[in-house]
């Protein structure tokens, strides 16, 4: 038992090595390119509609994470909203459950032109690992079109600024 206090006690209040905190993402750096390309295409403003078609809820944790005090997207004039009427950008997480098909349809008619699709996650593109089960219809794809793609198993909160920054890139050449 003493062993265990002596380790506890002898044991760094800072468990994260500071060569570790100095290579976090420059999120700040990323903001600013997002912001200014927010402003020149869509007036300052994007809105996105996430719509959850059948996914394990893990890509919609790291899309909430991008509200929180750390990430803070709204500064960089980047919000979500529930209404695909206001919506610049549709973000669809999971593979398309036959139960999602007519919803997800619905929602991408609602949104106004121009449109923008993106899958976010590996389940949004190709199915995932439910790839070819019976109570999928597919990817995001298989159901409306797609015109961008952010991969991973989740996607982290700095992987889908990135990405968002490629997508307003591309959009705006």
């Amino acid at each position: 038992m003493a062993r265990l206090f002596l380790k506890v006690f002898s044991t760094p209040v800072t468990v994260i090595p500071p060569a570790a905190l100095v290579a976090e993402p420059d999120v700040t750096k990323i903001g600013q390119q997002l912001t200014a390309k927010v402003r020149q295409l869509f007036n300052g403003s994007l809105v996105i509609r996430q719509v959850a078609a059948g996914s394990s809820n893990a890509e919609e944790e790291e899309l909430k994470a991008l509200s929180n005090a750390y990430y803070d997207i709204e500064r960089f004039g980047i919000s979500f909203t529930a209404s695909p009427r206001h919506a610049d950008m549709l973000m669809v997480t999971g593979p398309v459950s036959h139960n999602m098909v007519n919803a997800l349809r619905l929602t991408y008619e609602a949104i106004p032109g121009p449109k923008i699709v993106v899958a976010v996650g590996d389940g949004a593109i190709d199915g995932g690992i439910f790839k070819g089960s019976y109570a999928i219809a597919g990817g995001v794809s298989a159901v409306i079109p797609v015109h961008f793609s952010i991969p991973g198993d989740p996607p982290t909160p700095r992987q889908i600024l990135v990405s968002l920054l490629h997508i307003l890139n591309t959009i705006a050449t």
